[in-house]
């Protein structure tokens, strides 16, 4: 069976896309799953190395550009590598015209489906036209949690009950894997202090407090802006014990993550990683419904928060402390 999973964007969307590829390994071990996913992105997915190919999408260069030449050349090899296998079955668990229009472009053998979602989520971005590039639509609660809504569109499709706790596909570091030279020997914290909408952010006095508790844990501050370079060296120059590292690479975000001896982050695409790898995590809801997106399959997850009711500096330190 040869089955195409269409999920592009965003970091924390692809991320809890993943178990799917695990329900679908458990109840058919031969098939083999093919992804497309934006090319920011590509390297998280081939962390799952029960993925066949990785199709790189990159829409968001590509529309910057489109008079250029060599952007439509790659726009075109983009759409022959898709239509390269003829698949089974074609998911599309984003729900968006541009990911409808792959769906759409994809090869099916005769009696294949394209299956997508028949319905959005509370507060997503779904767009209903994507439907038009179904053959079956599957309904799903709108307060379906984000980790479980892909895997129900395809356990409905392909039959199986969803059951089990999700399964990232993420496999631990290797023993003797080197690290970084801006990764410090010793257990460390990293704070997942940014997030693209400024509401889902929490306080930058409270970070400053819970880096004092956590002293003398180093604590790494990451950044994807130079906004949000500006604020982590406001944060450090508050802390006897901070570091803001240099930009990273999603691969290196990803490693930062995976190693982290403590992640604590607001509703966003790293914290969700730090969470995936079951790594000691507190998730921050700030202005973002929890029910949504809160880490549920690890005990070491801690949720705090919910729109519109942040969590204090005291239940968040007591959280942390309780996971050292």
């Amino acid at each position: 069976m040869n089955i195409l999973l269409v999920r592009v964007s965003s970091l924390g969307d692809v991320l809890h896309n993943m178990p799917i590829v695990a329900d679908i390994r458990r109840h058919f071990p031969q098939a083999n799953i093919d992804w497309v996913v934006e090319e920011g992105y590509v390297s998280l997915v081939q962390l799952n190395q029960e993925v066949r190919h990785v199709i790189p999408f990159a829409l968001r260069r590509w529309r910057k550009h489109l008079g250029d030449k060599a952007v439509r050349a790659e726009i075109g090899t983009f759409f022959r590598r898709l239509r390269e296998v003829e698949y089974d079955y074609v998911f599309d668990t984003q729900g968006l015209l541009k990911t409808g229009i792959i769906m759409g472009a994809a090869r099916i053998r005769r009696g294949g489906q394209k299956v997508g979602l028949a319905n959005g989520s509370e507060g997503s971005g779904y767009e209903g036209i994507s439907r038009i590039f179904h053959t079956k639509s599957i309904p799903l609660d709108p307060r379906t949690h984000a980790v479980a809504r892909g895997r129900l569109v395809v356990g409905a499709a392909l039959g199986y009950a969803v059951d089990t706790p999700a399964d990232f596909g993420l496999p631990e570091v290797a023993p003797n894997t080197p690290r970084p030279e801006w990764m410090p020997a010793e257990p460390y914290a990293v704070f997942f202090h940014g997030t693209a909408r400024d509401a889902k952010k929490w306080a930058p006095a409270n970070w400053i407090a819970l880096g004092k508790e956590l002293a003398p844990m180093a604590v790494l501050l990451p950044w994807g802006s130079p906004k949000e370079q500006a604020e982590a060296q406001a944060l450090a120059a508050g802390m006897p014990n901070a570091r803001v590292l240099p930009k990273l690479s999603m691969a290196d975000a990803v490693m930062l993550a995976r190693r982290a001896g403590l992640a604590v982050g607001v509703d966003t695409g790293l914290t969700h990683i730090a969470a995936a790898f079951s790594r000691p995590v507190v998730e921050i809801y700030c202005d973002s419904p929890r029910w949504k997106t809160e880490g549920n399959w690890s005990p070491k997850i801690i949720n705090l928060g919910d729109a519109g009711a942040p969590p204090s500096v005291a239940e968040v330190v007591a959280a942390a402390k309780s996971l050292l």
